[in-house]
C-alpha cells in the first residue's frame, strides 16, 4: 500500500508536498520521544552502498563497542548489496525508518539527507563527507548546471542542510579550510584522515590483494588498470539521473594492452546507466556497482581518472596515476572550477586521447615507476594523516 501511495505522489507535485509535510510532522512528533542511547544510524550514498567512511566507522564500533545499536539506512532497491547477514537494516523513508531516525542518538552519513528532515535536539549528526575537494563545493560553485535547481536555490539548500551537522570529518588541513567556507560550517571539525582509507595502510599486502583478485575472478597473471572518472553536472537524463559518455577507445586499448592488463571500470554513483561492454568481457570489468572502492584501489596497479577525488585516496598507495582530462577546459572553466591549478599539481601526466593514454601506460611498463617528484610532494600535503588509525581517532572523538 505504501509503495502505491509513493507512486501516486511522484506523479503529483501538490500531493508530494503534502506527503512530505505529513512525514515532517511525524518526524517532529516521534522526535519528542526519549532518545535511544547508543543508537547509531548509518547511511552511505543515499542508502545505495555499504561503503566509505560510514562503513569504516561502523566496523570499528562493531569491534570495539559491541553493545551499541548499529543500524543501516538503505534504499530498498539496493537491498541486495547489503549481503552481510549481521547487518541490521531499515528501509529509507519508511515509517519504521522515521521512528529509528527520530529516536537515534547519532546519525552517520557521507552525503546529504533529505532537506525536510527536522533533526531532533538529542541527535548528533556526523557528516563524514566523501572526498578531498578538487572541484568547487557548496557555496563556492559559481554556476549550477544540475537539473531541478538553480544557483541560488542550490546554495541556500546546501547551507540549510549543513547547518544541521554537528560534526564534520576532514582528511587534512587543506580540506578543513575549504569545508568551513564552502559548507558555511561553524561547528566541530574532526581532522582525522578518512576512516575509509585505513585499509589502504593495513591491508596493502600480497595476501590481501590476492584474496580480493580471487574473489572477483580476475586473472592472476595480469596487471590491473582502474578507470574511475567523475560525473558531469550537465550530462543528465532527469533530476538525480546522470549519464556518462565513455571516451575511451576500448578496441584500441584491448589491442595494445590486452595481453598484459585488464581494466576495472568504476563509474560515479550518480551515473544512471551501465556502459555497454559487449565484446570486452575478458578485458573490461564493470565494477561501478561494487560496494566499496577501497578494495579496487588495493588491487589496481595503475589509476586512470580525471577530476574525481579518488586520486587523493589512491595517492596513499604511491602508485602511478594518469589523468584522462579530455574536456578539461569545459569542466574547469564552465562547470565547476578547481581549488588549485590542476595541470601543475596533479601527481601524474594529463592526456586527452586514448593514444596518449596508451603511450603513458607503455612508459610505465617499460621504465617502471618510482614515487618521486610531484607524487611525493602531493602525498606530504594531502595524505599525511593517513596512517591506518583514522577510524580510531574519529570514534574516540565522538563516542568515548
Amino acid at each position: 500500500m505504501l509503495n502505491k501511495i509513493k507512486s501516486i505522489l511522484k506523479r503529483n507535485k501538490l500531493i508530494s508536498t503534502m506527503y512530505i509535510n505529513v512525514y515532517y510532522i511525524l518526524f517532529l512528533m516521534v522526535g519528542k520521544l526519549p532518545v535511544k542511547k547508543n543508537r547509531v544510524i548509518f547511511e552511505s550514498f543515499l542508502g545505495k552502498q555499504y561503503s566509505d567512511n560510514p562503513r569504516a566507522i561502523y566496523e570499528y564500533l562493531l569491534k570495539e563497542f559491541p553493545n551499541m545499536e548499529l543500524i543501516w539506512s538503505i534504499d530498498k532497491n539496493y537491498k541486495h548489496v547489503f549481503t552481510n547477514g549481521n547487518l541490521q537494516i531499515i528501509n529509507r523513508l519508511s515509517f519504521k525508518w522515521i521512528y529509528y531516525m527520530a529516536t537515534a542518538e547519532y546519525w552517520v552519513t557521507n552525503s546529504r539527507l533529505p532537506l525536510w528532515i527536522p533533526k531532533p535536539l538529542h541527535t548528533k549528526y556526523i557528516q563524514t563527507w566523501h572526498g578531498t575537494p578538487l572541484k568547487k563545493l557548496g557555496v563556492d560553485i559559481e554556476n549550477i548546471h544540475m537539473p531541478g535547481t538553480n544557483t541560488h536555490k542550490y546554495k541556500k539548500n546546501f547551507l540549510l542542510e549543513a547547518s544541521k551537522w554537528d560534526y564534520l570529518i576532514s582528511p587534512n588541513a587543506y580540506s578543513s579550510e575549504i569545508f568551513k567556507r564552502a559548507f558555511g560550517f561553524k561547528k566541530t571539525i574532526i581532522e582525522s584522515g578518512y576512516p575509509r582509507n585505513d585499509i589502504l595502510i593495513n591491508g596493502n599486502n600480497p595476501t590481501t590483494i590476492s584474496k580480493i583478485k580471487h574473489l572477483y575472478r580476475l586473472p592472476s597473471n595480469k596487471k590491473v588498470i582502474m578507470y574511475a572518472p567523475t560525473w558531469r553536472d550537465n550530462q543528465y537524463h532527469d533530476i538525480g539521473k546522470y549519464r556518462f559518455d565513455l571516451q575511451l577507445d576500448l578496441n584500441k586499448m584491448k589491442k595494445y594492452l590486452g595481453e598484459e592488463y585488464v581494466i576495472l571500470l568504476r563509474l560515479h554513483y550518480l551515473v544512471a546507466e551501465n556502459v555497454n561492454l559487449e565484446g570486452f568481457q575478458d578485458f573490461v570489468y564493470d565494477c561501478s556497482h561494487h560496494q566499496d572502492i577501497r578494495e579496487l584501489y588495493l588491487i589496481s596497479d595503475i589509476l586512470i581518472t580525471d577530476y574525481s577525488s579518488v586520486f587523493f585516496d589512491y595517492a596513499i598507495l604511491k602508485r602511478p596515476m594518469i589523468f584522462f582530462a579530455y574536456d578539461i577546459e569545459e569542466y574547469r572553466d564552465n562547470l565547476r572550477g578547481f581549488y588549485f591549478d590542476f595541470e601543475s599539481k596533479v601527481p601524474g601526466p594529463i592526456v586527452k586521447t586514448t593514444d596518449e593514454l596508451i603511450d603513458e601506460i607503455n612508459l610505465i611498463r617499460q621504465d617502471g615507476f618510482s614515487p618521486v617528484g610531484k607524487l611525493e610532494a602531493f602525498h606530504k600535503e594531502f595524505c599525511y594523516m593517513e596512517d591506518g588509525k583514522a577510524s580510531e581517532r574519529v570514534v574516540n572523538a565522538l563516542f568515548k
